[in-house]
């Protein structure tokens, strides 16, 4: 038995039966990511020392719940016991969070997301940290300040981003699961690139508190897994509303099981044009036609304001992260150039020797947009499509179920094959960041390879309705097996 090929149910009934102990798949991963991740750099920070002693206290909840002790109740969580990765801007308390900066290098996080809390209450087991793009602003995890995460099915290729670390952990069987936060396609880009399965929820969905803030009107942590049901499980240990963000929603996640046959498919016309890799268009395509003969209906969609969404992205993101970014000054927190001679020197140097070229070029772009003068001609216009793009989805909606649509238009691309045209790596966002600008769900779901480069297909949903996408997911992973 391979420990590291089993999924989250696999692994629940191998503890059960004590086939094996949750310490003894904690030194199975954590062997494999000493002997591999050398190559592929999907960790920032292995926590050797708290993943051991939490799959030690998991072993012992387990025990426990087998002996059918007073009041352990015969069951123990799904969760308990496995471990998983979590990106590297997700707070842990007592492990680094760097966010993929020079800014936050030795920077020790004090307290639990509450995504974290929420799953050391379920007995999961943080094997480490994972790398990311600087501040999760980028689209192949080649902006991060400490190394370049490579992609497991060819290591010349980029992993995607900014969530690349996460992605590749699981793709690497280096994680049995892990967390990564979308902000534009974060998730879902490496997910597709990746060859794994990964949930962007509902804005709301799934509490922010506790992840480091790069546009704070979209971000979203979501999680990364072998399979969809995997995915489901995550996500309904983690969901639900937070008295600790504002944003949150009171989320009941319904465990319905919703059929394939009969449902409204949407097709955007918007999504197919000719910028798309051929190879990807008919792998996508052939899902659309089998859909199809299970008795799904296709229907062609027009979401008309698909071709300002990146604009519309690129005002708004950089605005809010200049924002949000104003807090690293190098007195508040993290790096602090404190030998230079005045404040604003200390300020200059802090952030100039603290922060890369991507980081750097957002602030520049998000402080000129919100200054006096330019405020209405960009970021009150980028507002008013926003809401545009938000209705095109709500219109869709009345007409359809759900819509498929390719995650990205190319499988993985190779290292350094765009990293001097940040205009191309912009346009990566292209089908991935209209969701998030209207905050509906999506997931990537794996469904074929170009040679040996992974393609998923893009299933959306209405607002709270990832069981709809979980379900059809489900169905069409058991379908192309």
């Amino acid at each position: 038995m391979n420990l590291l090929e089993l999924t989250i149910q696999d692994i629940h009934l191998g503890l059960k039966k004590k086939d094996f102990s949750s310490t003894e798949l904690t030194k199975a991963y954590l062997s494999k990511i000493k002997k591999n991740d050398k190559k592929i750099g999907a960790y920032l920070n292995i926590t050797e020392e708290l993943a051991l002693s939490q799959a030690e206290k998991a072993d012992n909840i387990i025990s426990l719940a087998l002996s059918g002790a007073e009041g352990s109740g015969k069951n123990f969580p799904l969760l308990c016991g496995i471990p998983c990765a979590v990106k590297d801007n997700i707070l842990v308390e007592g492990e680094k969070c760097t966010a993929g900066s020079k800014v936050l290098e030795n920077y020790i996080a004090p307290y639990d997301a509450t995504v974290i809390r929420k799953l050391k209450e379920n007995g999961a087991v943080i094997l480490g940290k994972t790398n990311l793009d600087e501040f999760a602003m980028g689209v192949s995890t080649e902006n991060s300040a400490f190394k370049i995460t490579k992609n497991p099915h060819d290591l010349t290729r980029v992993a995607g981003g900014s969530s690349g670390g996460s992605a590749a952990s699981v793709a690497a069987e280096e994680a049995c699961y892990s967390l990564g936060s979308d902000t534009g396609g974060s998730i879902r880009l490496p997910a597709s690139f990746c060859g794994v399965v990964g949930l962007n929820p509902t804005y709301g969905a799934v509490s922010r508190f506790g992840l480091i803030a790069m546009a704070s009107s979209l971000d979203q942590i979501g999680p990364m897994a072998k399979t969809v049901e995997d995915t489901k499980i995550i996500f309904e240990a983690i969901a639900g509303k937070d008295q600790l963000d504002a944003t949150s929603k009171d989320y009941n996640f319904e465990k319905s099981d919703i059929k394939i046959k009969g449902l409204k498919i949407g097709i955007p016309k918007e999504y197919f044009t000719k910028d798309i890799d051929p190879e990807v268009k008919k792998i996508i395509k052939n899902v659309i036609k089998k859909s199809e003969e299970n008795g799904a209906k296709i229907i062609e969609i027009s979401l008309p304001n698909t071709e300002y969404a990146i604009a519309c992205y690129y005002i708004i993101v950089p605005s809010e992260a200049s924002t949000n970014l104003a807090r690293f000054d190098g007195i508040k927190y993290g790096l602090s150039k404190q030998s230079s001679k005045d404040l604003l020197e200390v300020y200059l140097k802090s952030r100039g020797e603290g922060f890369g070229a991507e980081p750097k070029r957002r602030i520049l772009v998000g402080t000129h947009v919100l200054s006096s003068g330019y405020y209405d001609a960009y970021y009150k216009k980028a507002q008013e499509i926003r809401n545009l793009i938000k209705e095109d989805f709500i219109s869709a909606f009345k007409e359809v179920d759900l819509i498929f649509s390719p995650v990205s238009p190319i499988p993985a691309f190779k290292i350094g094959e765009k990293t001097n045209d940040p205009l191309s790596m912009y346009l990566m966002d292209v089908y991935t960041c209209p969701v998030k600008l209207a905050g509906v769900p999506a997931i990537s779901l794996p469904i074929g390879k170009i040679g040996n480069l992974p393609v998923g297909l893009q299933i959306i949903g209405n607002y709270f309705q990832e069981n709809k996408i979980l379900s059809v997911a489900s169905f069409i992973e058991k379908m192309l097996q």
